[in-house]
């Protein structure tokens, strides 16, 4: 199997390069070694490389700044999967494509399914929205995958942010009233290397977007909670802080976050047999997060 990842050094990329060394040519690289908005560079890479699927962990994930880096975001989000799909489509390899639960408003009751109508509320989630749809244009063996709320060992993320948080303060007040999937980086990793080895292996693949993110279902104040809960029970600090649950309207940002990202995982298990990311088993050695 050859494979090539943008995005390599993100935290669903650094995973895909260490689950995938060794078991399949690899070729992955980042915005140093191949930037995804040019198109002409996009184009050279694949025809040269010649990968069996393309893993697009790429993407401008600063949704506050996205408000006023518009047309960065767009290039990221929007042409630079184009580009890829394009060139996947080109040599008849496949693109799988990593997407997010802001491309809905987060106003539903219950569950997030992939046919539910989809409404971003800022720049980052019509951007990624906008790239899943050129995706699906450019390149009919693509499998977009949108998950929610991402964590891991490498790079930032609000496990690291609570951790780092704590060594400076007493209390913390966390958003309790935006709920989701926590999701851990490797079980993304895990899920998009299942699918490739499918595709490759000829099996009979479903092309089209999925949900993929973490269970039981939660607020960030309840994560916040497990997290710190696990890091006393690890002994890495002996009292937790002072946990406070306040409103979106209390923390207010630049760009305006889900208040419901809970994606139903049920097509992903179907079609592949992937279950939602187990996050508080990724939990169980915390340590590699306070890093």
């Amino acid at each position: 199997m050859r494979v090539l990842i943008t995005g390599c050094y993100g935290q669903v990329g650094h995973c895909l390069v260490q689950q995938l060394t060794g078991k399949a040519e690899l070729l992955a690289v980042d915005r140093e070694q191949l930037d995804i908005t040019n198109e002409g560079a996009v184009i050279d890479a694949v025809a040269e490389f010649k990968p069996d699927v393309i893993i697009n962990a790429a993407a401008h994930t600063a949704v506050d700044k996205a408000e006023e880096e518009l047309e960065l975001s767009y290039a990221i989000n929007r042409d630079g999967p184009k580009y890829l799909a394009k060139a996947a489509n080109k040599i008849g390899a496949a693109i799988l494509h990593i997407s997010t639960d802001y491309v809905f408003a987060g106003s539903k009751d219950g569950l997030y399914l992939e046919s539910d109508e989809t409404d971003p509320q800022g720049v980052y989630g019509k951007s990624k929205l906008a790239g899943e749809e050129a995706v699906i244009e450019a390149c009919s063996k693509h499998v977009i995958l949108r998950t929610a709320w991402v964590f891991g060992q490498h790079g930032n993320n609000f496990v690291k942010t609570m951790l780092r948080l704590s060594k400076d303060r007493d209390s913390l007040g966390i958003v309790g009233d935006q709920f989701g999937g926590p999701t851990y980086a490797g079980d993304i990793a895990k899920a998009l290397v299942t699918i490739s080895n499918q595709i490759v292996k000829g099996n009979d693949v479903e092309y089209g977007v999925y949900h993929f993110s973490g269970a039981p279902h939660v607020s960030w104040f309840e994560f916040a909670q497990v997290i710190f809960d696990e890091a006393v029970k690890q002994n890495l600090m002996v009292t937790a802080p002072q946990l406070n649950s306040i409103t979106t309207s209390d923390y207010p940002t630049p760009a305006k976050r889900p208040a419901n990202s809970k994606l139903d995982t049920s097509k992903i298990t179907q079609g592949f047999n992937i279950q939602a990311s187990d996050w508080r088993s990724a939990l169980a050695d915390i340590k590699p997060y306070t890093n």
